[in-house]
């Protein structure tokens, strides 16, 4: 069921909660063999050259930007990271921000863009951005950066289930009976986010096994896998980026979010000091779920100047 389901499965009913005018817009997955063999998948929105690139976190996928692109209404890109959405499954399972970057500029070489384009990253997928900003800023014209610093890894060693929020489930069960448990799982930890882009989400996120129970579409990390164990797990070095990057920048937190304090904002101010800092009131982490509507403000004064 969930391998055939529509790209544009409950879109139109989120243009309608959104208050969008339903145009059903151009929507095409492609596919990317990149070096290492693998291949990655990203949804094309428009039938115009991108304008804007955008990276989602870790247990996510390309999805998560639907209410976000409707709102647009630009010609943009969403791409699977690896290990995530229609995204190959690594072997050695190194889904870290340089890693990522590498097969991202792969992907983006193969795509010819016309001019460079806006860079939108949400928390795994912005410090991708930020390691992306600084190994290919030919690319780009700017990067976003939202909810997220280089600190993530320390301050989540801080944070409560609760504050976690739906980044908690990466951590939580692999399989459910059905696909209403995966939901109400969401929904439990999920305060700020509508019924609507709850359920759209889980959909495009989930998948069915043959035995009939259901999972996550991401690959879930070992236990080796963790910060001690793998140096590139550590993002300490994506500071020096920070430092490096010479486009225009904006860090986003959401106004609920526990995951970007004010110390991590005056540490990113200290090392790009023309940093543009935003908070988008009514949401948690994701953003872009909680308060889409919110986020593409900031996004569209920071773009268009």
């Amino acid at each position: 069921m969930s391998e055939t389901i529509s790209e544009k499965h409950l879109l139109a009913q989120t243009a309608e909660h959104l208050g969008v005018t339903w145009n059903d817009p151009a929507l095409e997955r492609r596919f990317w063999k990149i070096a290492d063999g693998t291949s990655l998948s990203s949804l094309h929105w428009g039938d115009q050259a991108p304008s804007m690139v955008f990276l989602h976190g870790g247990g996510q996928n390309a999805h998560t930007w639907d209410a976000v692109a409707l709102l647009l209404g630009e010609s943009m890109v969403a791409i699977d990271l690896p290990g995530h959405g229609h995204s190959d499954w690594r072997e050695d399972k190194a889904y870290w921000p340089l890693t990522n970057a590498t097969a991202i500029a792969d992907v983006l070489d193969q795509m010819n863009l016309p001019a460079p384009v806006a860079l939108v990253g949400m928390s795994l997928g912005g410090l991708t951005a930020i390691r992306l900003a600084a190994l290919r800023p030919e690319l780009f014209t700017s990067v976003t950066v939202i909810d997220v610093t280089p600190s993530q890894l320390e301050q989540m060693k801080k944070m409560t289930k609760e504050e976690r929020g739906t980044t908690a489930l990466t951590q939580g069960p692999t399989r459910y009976a059905t696909l209403s448990e995966m939901i109400d799982a969401t929904a439990a930890l999920a305060p700020n986010r509508s019924a609507i882009l709850i359920e759209r989400g889980v959909v495009h996120n989930a998948r069915q096994f043959e035995d009939g129970q259901w999972g996550w579409r991401y690959d879930k990390l070992s236990s080796d896998e963790k910060e001690d164990a793998n140096p590139t797990a550590s993002f300490d070095a994506l500071w020096e980026d920070v430092s490096a990057i010479q486009l225009p920048m904006m860090l986003v937190r959401g106004g609920a979010s526990a995951f970007v304090t004010e110390e991590h904002v005056a540490d990113f101010k200290n090392r790009a000091s023309s940093l543009r800092f935003e908070i988008v009131p009514n949401a948690g982490h994701s953003i872009q779920s909680d308060n889409p509507v919110g986020l593409v403000e900031v996004l569209r004064s920071f773009t268009t100047g």
